[in-house]
């Protein structure tokens, strides 16, 4: 699909595309639901080559959009990394829900500073994994990777290119 060193990220577009192609997005994931190739293996090698070609400092927009669980001992590390006790960081960025689960507690993410992450070397493994699609059982996730189509730039060139490779064709919606 793109020749150039890098993909581009246009939110404005990826959102409108992604408004626009609902329907043709919810038949492709029927589609890769059937396929019978090897998809983890397509989806591991467009993302590696993908992943290298857009830089996700020029975005930031998962920073910006997802709420991120936090475990304990990532809550842990990052009050010691930020000088403060535990209490203290939950009362000033995480949200514990009656379960005990953590989450920040804004979007954007308290540690967004100019689309980088101000804790990278410390981010939280959601950060550190998103958007997952290094991790095998792709098609178990092809409803959760097709929410983050219109937000991020890696999942909107990768599902682009899969429909391509796959030789998916998008049935037409017929005019009444």
């Amino acid at each position: 699909m793109n020749n150039s060193s890098t993909y581009p990220i246009d939110l404005g577009f990826i959102a409108r595309e992604s408004e626009e192609r609902l329907l043709e997005n919810e038949q492709f994931r029927r589609f890769l639901g059937a396929y019978a190739g090897n998809l983890d293996e397509l989806v591991h090698d467009l993302n590696f080559r993908i992943s290298a070609k857009v830089d996700c400092t020029a975005c930031g927009n998962c920073c910006r959009s997802l709420m991120i669980n936090v475990t304990r001992q990532e809550a842990n590390e990052l009050a010691e990394r930020l000088g403060c006790t535990l209490s203290e960081l939950k009362d000033s960025h995480l949200e514990e829900s009656m379960g005990g689960q953590l989450i920040i507690n804004t979007i954007p993410c308290h540690f967004l500073h100019e689309n980088k992450c101000t804790v990278y070397e410390k981010r939280f493994a959601e950060c550190r994994e998103f958007p997952g699609l290094h991790r095998d059982g792709f098609r178990d996730r092809i409803f959760s990777t097709l929410m983050h189509y219109g937000r991020c730039p890696i999942v909107y060139h990768l599902i682009e290119e899969l429909k391509g490779i796959t030789n998916f064709v998008a049935e037409k919606k017929e005019h009444t």
